[in-house]
């Protein structure tokens, strides 16, 4: 009998441009009864060493400001300069491969409240004491004059730049428009809502519709404008006053407010009935918040000393970051390429913090992009393991903030306890429905 073997060449089990051997594997379940328990312990493991090797903080940028750094923006054509503005009137331009300052000025006489660079890659800064100026930080020396200044009738509080257009808007008790081509320094349009002028907080730009634009103010109101009408189209009033707006960079239609109820707010601007997600872990008012250049994570800063950031669709913080010295948060962005996280506090310091925290930024082999590429897969797939999810989640927190958390926990406990109690003991032809989460910071809408 003549029996035929299959036989193949050692070449044809080989990777491309390797000389190692494909191993063939069984994937019968049964014949590997001990998979899980083998890739849990690896996903245990491989959580520790994560938690273990977390150390966000990389530095501080230079000898810092005098005073508090209030405003911050990141430069639209570098991914290494980025300018900061503080309580002394200093505005400071800085380089993120040197960790220095390359070019700083005694813009104003007062606080400076807003800074924002154009599409040429010239920065604006609006202060406190009226005024808004324009700076050429990479053609001007330190003691250069400005290239133009514009006087307002009271002071400006923020500073937004149309993405293409040579226009930008200043907030004050009403949003002015200037157009950086015309040589008058009066506004070109101006806009607010017509039942009521209030001092505006906070303004942005929207980066996709480029022609809507997005502001806060003192009543508490979160109001949406169009340009191309010169008119506002809807108005949003909430329990409680806005800190910051900023805009999805990757979803037109979807904002952030960063609210004085220590809680951060994303809408829908197509449907301002409800929010889309409540991220609510601060435990005093968060002063700003900014979404991540791919749009799906945030940073928020607060007056509790500490920085967070969410994913999200998520209602928690995935980290929290802090240091011992640092003081009240005034300012926080991303850098452009996602890496890195910016923060600006009370004490005078903008601080260069990871944006995941064990992440290492070095040259790494392409063995070792495996095994961390295969450790999130265990992680992932493990995560809704209690041990995992435990180790995960614990964070050291600060003393004042880990006891602040615990009096508005029980506080809100409390709150909800005596709801329950009323509805317990009404009628229910006076019991009214229960309102959503996301519903109950809204009190009303205009448009």
């Amino acid at each position: 009998m003549k029996i035929k073997a299959l036989s193949r060449s050692t070449a044809s089990q080989q990777a491309p441009g390797s000389g190692v051997v494909r191993q063939s594997r069984n994937l019968d379940p049964s014949q590997h009864p001990f998979e899980r328990a083998r890739e849990y312990t690896r996903a245990l493991n491989a959580i520790k060493m994560q938690r273990m090797f977390a150390a966000p903080f990389l530095c501080q940028m230079g000898d810092g400001h005098v005073d508090g750094v209030y405003s911050m923006a990141k430069d639209p054509g570098s991914l290494e300069r980025f300018a900061s503005g503080s309580g002394d009137g200093m505005v400071k331009v800085w380089d993120l491969t040197t960790r220095g300052e390359v070019w700083e000025t005694q813009a104003h006489e007062n606080m400076v409240k807003g800074v924002c660079w154009t599409p040429d890659r010239k920065l604006l800064s609006c202060a406190s004491d009226k005024t808004i100026k324009l700076w050429d930080p990479y053609n001007s020396s330190t003691d250069a004059p400005p290239m133009t200044s514009y006087l307002g009738t009271g002071a400006f509080n923020s500073v937004s730049h149309h993405r293409s257009d040579p226009a930008f808007a200043a907030a004050s008790n009403m949003i002015s428009i200037y157009d950086l081509s015309r040589p008058s320094s009066s506004p070109s349009q101006t806009m607010h809502w017509p039942t009521s002028v209030d001092t505006i907080t906070s303004l942005a730009f929207n980066q996709t519709e480029t022609s809507i634009l997005g502001s806060t103010a003192l009543d508490r109101s979160v109001i949406l404008y169009d340009l191309r009408t010169s008119s506002p189209v809807q108005k949003m009033v909430l329990k409680l006053a806005s800190n910051a707006i900023a805009w999805n960079p990757m979803e037109a239609f979807n904002f952030a407010v960063a609210n004085e109820d220590h809680n951060a707010y994303i809408f829908d601007m197509r449907k301002t009935d409800r929010a889309l997600n409540v991220l609510k872990d601060h435990v005093a008012a968060v002063m700003d918040i900014e979404f991540s250049p791919t749009g799906e994570e945030l940073v928020t800063a607060s007056y509790d000393k500490t920085i967070r950031l969410w994913d999200r669709a998520r209602g928690h913080s995935r980290d929290i970051y802090h240091t011992g010295r640092m003081q009240r948060v005034f300012s926080a962005k991303f850098t452009p390429d996602n890496k890195y996280v910016l923060s600006g506090s009370d004490d005078g310091n903008v601080r260069l913090w990871r944006a995941k925290a064990s992440d290492r930024s070095g040259i790494k082999s392409a063995r070792q992009r495996t095994k961390l590429e295969y450790d999130q897969a265990l992680i992932k797939r493990y995560s809704h393991m209690p041990e995992i999810r435990r180790i995960k989640r614990q964070r050291h927190l600060p003393k004042p903030v880990k006891k602040a958390g615990e009096i508005k926990r029980e506080e809100l406990g409390a709150i909800k306890r005596r709801e329950e109690n009323v509805r317990k003991h009404t009628s229910k032809a006076n019991l009214k429905s229960r309102t959503n989460e996301r519903e109950k910071m809204i009190l009303a809408r205009e448009q």
